[in-house]
């Protein structure tokens, strides 16, 4: 059973590497048995030098052969090993790894699900994929590809150390010079690495949202003929990358060269002087045991090599680290645990001398609103834009939190409720209702665990969309592709208003609902939308007045003030703001 996914709260982007130490603390039981499955299947590696020198002596000293067929039973006894306990390696180190990689994704998704509105109108959705996706990665990789070697290493290191040790103690003084070599060419890198990756992953991720951008963009492009200046702007970025990427591999090339120049003079250094101290007598060293040295020594400089070339990889790692930490301490969430849960709604709102104002400072959104909605009514919202009527609707429905007054609903202040159970009893409709790759009935069952196909036929119906799922050959079990681009506007539009009549709301938000239709399929939009309202308590921004004549009042907005409340009919015979939009989009 994985550990809970909360645990990835750990990670800090200040402390990447405390926080891998932390998010890995679940798994320690099944790594230390990794670890030591390693450990059996790799000390072929640094016991085969000391078989070797064996050998060499027994050679050169014309000993028994018995004793090279007891040499032989053991080195191939080790060797044989080494399969079960790769085995058993791969499967509790690279599972692990699994495992981090899908508690970091389920982690950054629980995360995202979180955060505020305001946190996902001004971030890149391209810039979060690559996160949740590309930099996961990264840290797989970090464990897959380093993790092998690095250990195999630590292991090579250690056990050259020990054998060294046993048999010319004298000789690990020699080995100590690779300790000054190693972490000079390490701190000479770690800093330039971190700020190369740095840059090399803000270069990737202003790739990502250019990408995103021109992809979302392509029928304007075409429309206008922007071709040549999309590509251009994508070719820009690429170019970004290119050059960040560049700079990273040439200081990697650098790294990598110096410090393999650097430990192998050394291990030609460590060959010729046991070869000195053997010819001239300075230590009792067998022809066996030069062998032994100079093999050990190359094993000990390959491993510290080998742990040293890693930076790269590992500094990668680590970037896509604070790269993820920047989603997970993130300081924009809507907060709604130990708030009071919901489980009725009447659906009366009042709203108490309201007043908003974004972070931007961009002035002032809505000021002093005092409007109360009666349950089961329906409320229009117009006026030019900017005045706030999209504002109004994303503080009922709690994305914005106002900056002055309060929101109430059924008489409780919403910022002592949990937004989350408030929102079981409404639904909203937007401008361009978005549908997920699945099929007509998943997209109207979105959600509902055990919605009956008798309630999906109903709300098919009373959307008005039954005509939809009859022509399709499949019919509602027709997949509609990404973002339900296998449907046209209208047929979307009444699907999502299936979907919201299938919950049965008590508040319902209407967000220029028909906008973007034409005149036939606003008509049996319009259609639908009167069999939702129904009952209901209903929020309507409209452009077009003429989609609101039935509202029972209707409120107009200027400059983020209530100008006038009433009726059509009441508004147009004030002959005032109302009556002047009427007129304008009349003529």
């Amino acid at each position: 059973m994985n550990p809970p996914t909360s645990a990835i709260s750990v990670v800090d982007a200040g402390r990447p590497v405390r926080s891998l130490v932390a998010m890995l603390r679940p798994y320690r039981r099944r790594l230390a048995l990794s670890f030591l499955a390693f450990g059996v299947k790799d000390s072929p590696l640094w016991l085969l030098p000391a078989i070797t020198a064996a050998v060499i002596d027994i050679v050169v000293a014309g000993e028994p052969t018995i004793r090279l067929v007891w040499i032989a039973a053991g080195a191939v006894a080790l060797i044989a090993l080494n399969l079960p306990m790769h085995v058993t390696f791969v499967r509790l180190f690279f599972g692990t790894s699994r495992a981090l990689g899908a508690r970091l994704r389920n982690g950054l998704a629980a995360r995202l699900q979180s955060l505020s509105i305001g946190f996902h109108s001004r971030s890149s959705s391209a810039v979060i994929q690559s996160k949740v996706v590309r930099d996961v990665e990264n840290v797989e990789l970090m464990f897959q590809q380093a993790g092998p070697p690095a250990l195999s290493a630590v292991f090579a290191l250690s056990g050259a150390i020990v054998m060294t040790a046993i048999t010319v103690p004298q000789f690990l003084i020699v080995y100590a010079l690779t300790v000054p070599v190693a972490a000079t060419l390490t701190l000479a890198m770690r800093r330039r690495s971190a700020r190369r990756n740095e840059d090399f992953r803000r270069e990737v991720e202003r790739f990502s949202s250019r990408v995103g951008e021109m992809a979302s963009l392509i029928p304007i492009t075409r429309a206008h003929g922007l071709e040549r200046v999309a590509h251009e702007r994508v070719a820009r970025s690429a170019e970004g990358v290119r050059d960040a990427g560049i700079l990273l591999d040439l200081l990697n090339g650098r790294f990598g060269a110096a410090s393999w120049v650097s430990f192998q003079l050394l291990g030609i250094a460590c060959l010729l002087l046991a070869a000195t101290a053997a010819i001239f007598g300075w230590l009792p060293i067998t022809a066996g045991e030069v062998v032994l040295l100079g093999s050990y020594f190359s094993v000990l400089t390959g491993s510290v090599t080998q742990l040293v070339s890693m930076m790269p990889l590992l500094a990668k790692g680590l970037e896509s680290v604070k790269s993820i930490a920047e989603v997970m301490q993130e300081p924009d969430v809507e907060l709604n645990e130990g708030k009071q849960p919901v489980d009725r709604v009447e659906g009366r709102i009042r709203l108490d001398d309201v007043g908003f104002a974004y972070p931007s400072g961009d002035g002032v959104a809505l000021d002093h609103i005092d409007l109360d909605i009666r349950a089961g009514e329906t409320v229009a919202f117009v006026g030019p834009s900017g005045s706030g009527k999209s504002t109004m609707l994303n503080l009922v429905l709690g994305f914005l939190r106002p900056t002055s007054g309060r929101v109430l609903l059924d008489e409780q202040d919403m910022e002592q409720l949990d937004l989350r159970t408030v929102r079981q009893f409404v639904s909203v409709v937007p401008q361009e209702s978005v549908l997920f790759e699945g099929t007509i009935r998943e997209n109207v069952g979105y959600g509902l665990d055990d919605v009956s196909d008798e309630r999906v036929h109903d709300a098919l119906r009373d959307a008005n969309a039954l005509e939809i799922v009859d022509a399709l050959p499949d019919g509602w079990d027709t997949i509609v592709g990404e973002r339900g681009a296998r449907l046209s506007g209208g047929q979307r539009q009444r699907i999502a208003i299936a979907r919201a009549l299938v919950r049965d709301p008590r508040i319902l938000l209407l967000d220029e609902a028909t906008s973007a239709l034409d005149s036939e399929s606003e008509l049996k939009v319009k259609t639908a939308l009167q069999n939702l309202m129904r009952g209901r308590t209903t929020l309507v921004v409209a452009h077009r007045l003429s989609t609101i004549r039935e509202a029972d009042r209707i409120v107009v907005l200027d400059h983020g003030r209530i100008v006038e409340v009433g009726s059509h009919d009441a508004l147009l015979a004030a002959e005032g703001r109302y009556a002047q939009l009427h007129r304008m989009q009349s003529a």
